[in-house]
């Protein structure tokens, strides 16, 4: 039986430079090349990193150099779960940012930005975020199937 405790598999930051979160998806698939998630598995898990850590890098650190975005890698539970740290602090909207529509971002009637939250939450099993401070953490969850596709395959 597998032991239920949690264990840090990788722990990195790079800094907060457009282009850096190909750094972090490498670290990221060296970390977890044995936690038993199946190639869509990482894929998935590396394009939702890839998006959270260039989120980080634009809105939290606002690009700033100085400020790196800080990755942890952990095994919990039959779980991978990465956390992207940036020095943001909490968001400073109310409301939820608006759902990406194909249709309306084709017509001009949206921006044709905004897929980074919608590609994150619908390519983990789980998406979380916390400030403290001055420090926001986005926690993605992807649970090991073992070598079966992913429990939540899309077409």
């Amino acid at each position: 039986m597998r032991e239920q405790a949690t264990r840090e598999l990788a722990a990195f930051s790079v800094p907060s430079e457009p282009g850096n979160e190909r750094q972090a998806l490498v670290l990221l698939a060296e970390a977890v090349s044995a936690s038993g998630l199946s190639a869509t598995q990482l894929e998935r898990l590396k394009t939702a990193v890839a998006e959270a850590t260039m989120n980080a890098i634009e809105h939290g650190n606002h690009q700033r150099s100085d400020l790196p975005v800080e990755l942890r890698v952990m095994e919990e539970e039959g779980a991978v779960v990465v956390s992207i740290s940036d020095w943001g602090g909490a968001t400073s909207s109310d409301q939820a940012p608006e759902e990406p529509d194909l249709d309306r971002k084709l017509a001009g009637l949206q921006t044709p930005r905004g897929w980074g939250l919608f590609l994150i939450r619908n390519m983990v099993d789980a998406a979380d975020e916390v400030s403290e401070g001055e420090r926001h953490t986005v926690r993605l969850t992807m649970r090991v199937v073992g070598s079966s596709e992913s429990s939540r395959s899309q077409g």
